[in-house]
């Protein structure tokens, strides 16, 4: 498949800026200016002040002889480079390779988008009318390479399509100034009357090289195609993107979950066939109004399952607000790894923590109720219980250590021990009764102590003497005691319940 790049010509990038935002400078000439040694420089003119003689580079003295009521305005330092980046990003919709040139254009890789527009020709003049509809004067050329399609929209009539491997024909006619030429050599060229890229292009190499240098031949072969031209996009490209333009603006959340469901049979069929599968995937929603919403999910496991990953957008369509309607959708894996099938004997039907299901379940329930409300603990290398765990990073994490299963401990540990109020008899004795916030608990069976010493390593608090005990309702309860009954500052503690 041939190349197909567009180059878009702001040629009025600033002064539209300005009218788009104050409608009535449409109707006066205005330019812009800036400080330079002293003097007033204008910067950019809009077309009215240009008819009227003034243009870029002459002082705001000079230009109000010409013209007494034209209007000045403050320049803003770099503002065409900021305001290009905004465009740039916004033209994305038209393809995922999107970069600037200069300070008033942006170049589009075309190659394989256009089909999504019906061709070549409603995908350019879907560009240029949006463009003109937001208030910008363009010039727009598609061609094979850069430099011809600079040199067209530049020099060329209106916006223009030339078909595949036909710019040599299309580049002759135009000024040698198309070619992005250094202005002395510009110069050179019409001081010789060769003023069109017809008189030097059939010329011999050599000739043009000891007379002109180096560069006028690279600009030659970028336009004819003969060298590649390497341009920087303003947004890193992801290598796993699927696009669905819509003709039609969508509203409703049935049209979103149509287009999803298409974006998704496409995506997850790449990633099947190249065996991997996404973990985090964003589905972006280009409003007609210019404005972008998204979504995203992410996965414990990858996954190229389609129904699976639908549930989850699923659950956060709801939020996308359509607004007066959407009218192109980009799904985005930004994040994928190796999937290796789990070979799995005839018998047995579980695969503990890598049973692909229990992975589906957490991501449907991360995506309902949040991320931050499942976690999974592993076994930390503490003596104390509240440390003796800690939050697993991912699903898969393997424990360093086994967790403890040679004494009894209790599905609700309190984060942090509570105080309470306990009669035991001494030395070391079980408690006979307790009270924790208010109530006496009499006790009726009790089980310990099992002591666990102090973390020499943090020197942090006393032993402690833990008991298992039972109350007369039958609930039961692990508490425990701080330091020796020799010393005076003991203290008893609650510190988790047993089912």
């Amino acid at each position: 498949m041939s190349k197909r790049f567009v180059l878009i010509w702001f040629r009025y990038l600033r002064t539209d800026w300005f009218t788009r935002r104050q409608p009535s400078l449409r109707n006066i000439p205005f330019v812009l200016a800036s400080p330079d040694h002293g003097r007033m420089v204008i910067t950019a003119a809009n077309t009215l002040a240009q008819l009227s003689g003034i243009d870029i580079g002459m002082t705001v003295a000079d230009a109000r002889v010409i013209l007494p009521s034209l209007h000045i305005l403050d320049d803003k330092p770099d503002h065409s480079n900021k305001l290009l980046k905004g465009l740039a990003e916004w033209c994305i919709r038209y393809s995922p390779f999107v970069a600037t040139d200069s300070h008033d254009g942006i170049i589009l890789d075309a190659t394989g988008c256009t089909h999504l527009w019906n061709g070549e020709e409603k995908y350019l003049t879907d560009i240029v009318t949006r463009l003109i509809t937001l208030g910008y004067n363009v010039h727009a050329a598609m061609t094979n390479t850069i430099g011809a399609s600079w040199a067209i929209a530049h020099y060329g009539k209106d916006s223009i399509i030339v078909k595949s491997n036909q710019q040599t024909t299309a580049l002759l006619s135009l000024p040698v100034e198309a070619l992005r030429l250094e202005p002395d050599i510009a110069e050179k060229l019409h001081s010789l009357g060769l003023k069109q890229i017809g008189n030097i292009i059939g010329m011999q190499r050599s000739a043009l090289r000891r007379r002109f240098g180096e560069h006028i031949l690279q600009r030659l072969d970028q336009a004819v195609g003969n060298i590649e031209e390497i341009i920087e996009p303003v947004l890193p490209v992801e290598p796993y993107q699927e696009r669905l333009p819509c003709l039609e603006s969508i509203v409703t959340a049935t049209g979103i979950e149509i287009a999803l469901q298409r974006l998704l049979e496409k995506l997850c069929h790449q990633l099947q066939q190249e065996q991997k599968g996404l973990r985090v995937a964003i589905l972006k929603c280009f409003r007609a109004d210019n404005k972008l919403v998204q979504i995203e999910i992410g996965t414990n496991h990858p996954s190229f399952n389609i129904a699976h990953l639908f549930k989850l957008f699923e659950l956060k369509i709801e939020t996308i607000e359509p607004g007066p309607g959407i009218d192109l959708f980009i799904l985005e894996a930004r994040k994928v790894e190796p999937v290796s099938p789990l070979q799995q004997k005839l018998w047995q039907q579980s695969n503990g923590l890598d049973n692909i299901h229990l992975s589906e379940l957490m991501d449907r329930l991360s995506g309902k109720f949040g991320a931050n409300h499942i976690h999974r603990f592993l076994p930390a290398e503490h003596y104390w219980p509240e440390r003796s765990f800690k939050l697993a990073s991912a699903l898969d994490e393997k424990p360093t250590i086994a967790w403890r299963v040679d004494k009894p401990r209790p599905l609700q540990l309190l984060q942090n021990p509570e105080h309470i109020d306990v009669m035991a008899p001494v030395p070391d004795y079980p408690p006979m009764n307790f009270r924790y916030k208010g109530r006496l608990h009499k006790i009726i069976k009790a089980d310990g102590p099992e002591r666990i010493e102090q973390e020499w390593w943090l020197q942090q608090g006393q032993h402690r003497d833990y008991y298992h005990v039972e109350d007369e309702e039958g609930k039961r309860y692990w508490l425990f005691r701080s330091g020796h009954y020799a010393d005076r500052n003991y203290q008893w503690f609650i510190h988790g319940f047993f089912a």
